[in-house]
């Protein structure tokens, strides 16, 4: 079988960072480029396509790690960070406001980053501790 759990670490890992990057970026970007403003897509589209990747790349990833290493904390870590990039995807229908969508947005990316770099660490230390492979 397929090793799948490290390479959607790594990848939801790199996600979230993008994702870091993107809040703070963008309006960098757009105070020196304000012409770039009508080439971007709308923030709550961008933010509703990456939970769109995110969510099932993280899903995979913690719920096969937690599978090997049996640490339940990692995917309840991974899943508030999920909770909380949904909750900023819908802020907008519940009037959050836009500060709130990055603090979630942010917060929630952080989490999840944390929660797989969790996992994939203990999922080396499984394979060098287990006879298996």
């Amino acid at each position: 079988m397929i090793e799948l759990q490290q390479p959607a670490d790594k990848i939801a890992i790199s996600l979230s960072v993008l994702c870091a990057i993107h809040c703070f970026a963008t309006p960098m970007l757009l105070v020196f480029l304000p012409s770039m403003a009508g080439l971007l897509m709308e923030p709550e589209l961008l933010h509703m396509w990456m939970v769109i990747v995110v969510l099932p790349v993280s899903a995979l990833a913690l719920t096969l790690g937690c599978k090997k290493h049996r640490k339940f904390g990692v995917l309840a870590l991974g899943t508030t960070g999920l909770a909380l990039m949904l909750i900023a995807v819908a802020s907008g229908a519940l009037g959050l406001g836009e500060s709130a969508e990055k603090g979630l947005t942010l917060f929630g990316a952080a989490l999840i980053s944390m929660a797989h770099f969790w996992n994939y660490r203990l999922c080396q230390q499984h394979q060098a501790s287990c006879g298996c492979h």
